[in-house]
């Protein structure tokens, strides 16, 4: 299978231990070399089995990321997109899962032609087919191969781009490796034996690192590097600090002063990349340092444990602090943990409170008790996808007079206000069948969420198998809580809201996958801008 073409790769492992950053190093080269006039995708390959992270808990995966086309992908795909001008599609995230069932599926179908399947050749072709699909008709692919050097589930990935080096022309590849350079407090000093190691395994797979990327927390010295660079066989100048940073979005400037943009143009030999404006960054840089507010959000739920599970709504609500020169400070609040009884007390000092999407009755009690002192005290307060629902619960039980108002999601007798979708109602099958993707809605006149958008009509992702029950809408809405939009061909609630409330709205789309640090998501913005409103007045 031959790799030859015009498009360029950048392949980006990581060595040592997990979570070193190569999503944000893969989003920040591609920031970086779409400030020089260049078109950029993106590809993540996650070596588990699973076919997709739709059906995993978040404490195993961390958020499920939902692509515009309905896909369930990676968080890293959430990188990829707030920090480039991309819209990514499914062929850019894909998983062993996938691969081998497009294997064993053409097996069935005889394409082989008797021959034994065999991971090499037929699971490598299969990886390289998706790899060269998805970057077809741009200048750069960069290729993030999830996991670390030395899993056994990620070798066909390292097997597969080993490959493409060799088929492909000789400046077509980069190859890039994020590992660690801890610092010993004991010993006093940085270590680079973790490094030296991880470039090992690397090449004995026949991966031969062009740039590494150090993770560390201050930048390597000159001697440091150089040792770096001859016991890994780079140049000292591809030998680059990854330092820790207090703002994630300062990174691709970090990373530009040290000329790794460079380095991956001049080692692809991009003749057409114009120099880097990176202006755009520098004043966000700057707008993020000199925001004097401070104001807390809660977020309520039931995954709080693992920060990973809610990653869009935190950058959502950063983006939207960035738009009004607020700094926003979370805290999780675990919803097992809050009841009628205590949640004065543990919301004490919040500003205000977004209740997340999830699934399950878990929680429920919790999130509606933060909800109804929400509502009760004025205290801005927005609710996403599940979050919405509950909002119409909780205010169907103290203001509506039905006491007993549920979900059928919860499975517990009652008056069923949410409601399965009647399109989900004879799904079976677990994975990618919620209603997924893009979904118009339409706001209704004079509602309070087209201002805060600027328009009427709006396209936003989705990700749930409940609905809000139309049979009771006229009854909330009499007692006070509006429906301020629905989908125009299904009738489908999609916003509801208190319009005396300084800021209480709940939505059945995701808006945080839309948001972007250049661009901050207009709900988050006005969510945002309530809170600091009714932090001045008090």
């Amino acid at each position: 299978m031959s790799a030859k073409g015009s498009e360029k790769f950048v392949f980006i492992s990581g060595g040592v231990i997990s979570s070193l950053g190569k999503g944000i190093s893969a989003a920040s080269i591609g920031s970086l070399l779409e400030s020089r006039g260049l078109s950029v995708t993106f590809i993540k390959m996650d070596p588990y089995i699973n076919v997709d992270p739709g059906t995993m808990s978040p404490f195993q995966h961390g958020e499920v990321y939902v692509l515009s086309d309905g896909s369930e992908t990676d968080l890293d795909l959430g990188h990829y997109e707030r920090f480039t001008s991309v819209k990514l599609a499914r062929h850019n995230n894909f998983t062993s899962g996938q691969v081998y069932e497009k294997v064993i599926a053409n097996e069935r179908q005889g394409k082989y032609l008797g021959r034994t399947v065999q991971v090499i050749p037929h699971i490598t072709d299969e990886i390289k087919r998706r790899i060269q699909k998805a970057a077809r008709g741009y200048d750069v692919c960069i290729v993030e191969v999830g996991g670390t050097v030395g899993d056994i589930e990620s070798l066909p990935f390292l097997e597969a781009i080993r490959q493409m080096r060799i088929e492909c022309e000789p400046n077509q590849t980069a190859f890039v490796h994020v590992t660690l350079v801890p610092y010993i407090d004991t010993a006093g000093e940085v270590k680079t034996k973790p490094t030296q190691h991880s470039v090992r395994d690397l090449r004995e797979i026949g991966i031969y690192p062009d740039i590494l990327l150090c993770r560390c927390k201050t930048l390597l010295t000159d001697e440091i590097r150089r040792k770096i660079a001859l016991f890994s066989n780079v140049k000292t100048e591809f030998v680059i600090s990854a330092c820790d940073a207090a703002c994630v979005y300062d990174i691709p400037l970090k990373l530009h002063e040290q000329g790794l943009d460079t380095a991956i143009v001049r080692r692809l030999n991009l003749r057409r990349a114009q120099e880097a404006n990176i202006v755009p960054w520098r004043n966000l840089s700057k707008a993020v340092s000199e925001a004097k507010q401070e104001i807390v959000i809660g977020i309520i739920g039931k995954y709080t444990s693992l920060e990973d599970s809610y990653k869009s709504f935190n950058e959502a609500l950063f983006h939207g602090g960035i738009a009004n020169k607020t700094r926003v400070s979370i805290e999780y609040i675990d919803a097992d943990n809050l009841n009628a009884r205590n949640v004065k007390q543990l919301l004490k000092g919040i500003d205000g409170i977004l209740i997340p999407g999830g699934f399950g009755a878990r929680g429920v009690e919790g999130m509606m008790s933060a909800l109804k002192f929400a509502r009760e005290n004025d205290i801005p307060a927005i609710g996403i996808c599940y979050g919405m629902q509950l909002m119409v619960i909780e205010f169907c039980r103290s203001l509506c007079g039905i006491s007993d108002a549920t979900s059928t999601e919860f499975e517990v007798p009652g008056t069923p206000v949410v409601d399965l979708m009647e399109e989900q109602k004879k799904v079976v099958s677990k994975g990618g069948t919620m209603r997924l993707g893009d979904f118009e809605c339409v706001f209704e006149k004079d509602a309070p969420v087209a201002q805060i958008y600027g328009r009427k009509k709006i396209v936003e992702r989705h990700r749930h198998r409940w609905e809000v029950n139309n049979d009771y809408v006229e009854q909330f809405e009499e007692a006070g809580l509006k429906v301020y939009g629905r989908n125009p061909e299904t009738n489908l609630v999609e916003v509801v809201g208190i319009p005396e409330h300084p800021f209480y709205m709940g939505c059945q789309y995701h808006p945080e996958f839309l948001s972007k640090p250049l661009s901050p998501h207009p709900l988050y913005e006005g969510f945002v801008r309530s809170i600091c409103k009714r932090k001045k007045k008090s």
